[in-house]
């Protein structure tokens, strides 16, 4: 919409979102900046600096870094601040050079609701160049991306720790299918048989129940005849969108697989949070994981691009 005092584009964001979390958790992921790090933004993109000086009158800067390595920088100052209950803070997205190309105000309202937090964002935000109503066009999805990965952090229980970057794996791959065939070939064991693993594995699935709490059982035959059994759960399944299972078999680690509709294509993302650093040092340095992930990403390209 167009305000008709200052003739400017203006977006304006409401969400609400309940995290199986204290309220005291979740309040200090967007304060403490080495957390607010690790999910803001839309996916797949990353944050190389963020600082959070999370009081009355202090600054925030983020630089949001996409895949091809544009950086965006974000600017803001605190309002209120009101631990764990509610921030506001006024916040700008500038270009490279410096200039504000959006500039607004935000309001966090954190309730806590037995055991759990009720979490709203207001975000309204007003445009300032002639290309602003494309980046308010995309405002909302890119709200709800970025508390989707705090939601995926939360759940990994991983918001105490300073980093998990000594544990964790994760690649990004255009596929050049649409989402809904990607989803079917992930999720029907008929097919998810045909491309799992690294080059030269097969694969015998016996249980492939895609819900939540559901089994998901199969042996690997490994190109020298070994068999390698696995065990998961999944833990989330959202159709096309996120798959979240458990790998309840040694080696423990938790997989989440986003996918992004862009039409023809998709956006395939893939992390993988071991429990251990042990375990992530045995099965990515010793064996190899980081390349056998690559693989099976490649695999799966290949097969949903014959398939389409």
């Amino acid at each position: 919409m167009t305000n008709a005092t200052t003739n400017k584009p203006e977006a304006e964001v409401l969400l609400v979102r309940t995290y199986d979390a204290p309220r005291e958790m979740v309040f200090k992921a967007w304060t403490d900046s080495k957390q607010m790090a690790k999910w803001w933004g839309p996916r797949v993109f990353t944050n190389p600096v963020c600082e959070i000086d999370a009081r009355p009158g202090g600054a925030i800067l983020i630089h949001m870094q996409a895949p091809d390595g544009t950086v965006f920088p974000m600017t803001g100052t605190f309002k209120e601040v009101v631990e764990p209950e509610r921030l506001v803070f006024a916040n700008e997205a500038r270009d490279g050079e410096g200039n504000t190309l959006l500039e607004g105000t935000t309001t966090v309202v954190f309730a806590e609701e037995g055991g759990k937090t009720v979490m709203t964002v207001h975000s309204k935000m007003v445009g300032l160049v002639d290309f602003a109503p494309q980046m308010l066009a995309g405002m909302e999805e890119g709200w709800s991306q970025s508390l989707d990965k705090l939601q995926d952090l939360l759940e990994g229980n991983i918001l105490s720790t300073a980093t998990t970057e000594d544990r964790e794996l994760r690649l990004s791959r255009v596929l050049e299918a649409p989402v809904a065939l990607v989803w079917e070939v992930w999720t029907n064991p008929e097919h998810n048989a045909k491309w799992w693993g690294p080059n030269g594995f097969t694969n015998t699935i016996s249980v492939m129940d895609v819900r939540p709490e559901g089994e998901w059982n199969l042996v690997m035959h490994g190109p020298d005849g070994t068999d390698y059994k696995n065990r998961n759960i999944f833990k989330e399944v959202v159709r096309h969108r996120k798959i979240v299972y458990e790998h309840v078999s040694a080696p423990k680690f938790i997989s989440t697989i986003e996918f992004e509709d862009q039409g023809d294509t998709t956006l395939l993302t893939w992390h993988m949070l071991f429990e251990t650093v042990e375990q992530f040092e045995q099965v990515v340095k010793t064996f190899k994981a980081g390349e056998g992930l690559k693989q099976n990403i490649e695999k799966l390209a290949a097969y949903v691009k014959e398939m389409a």
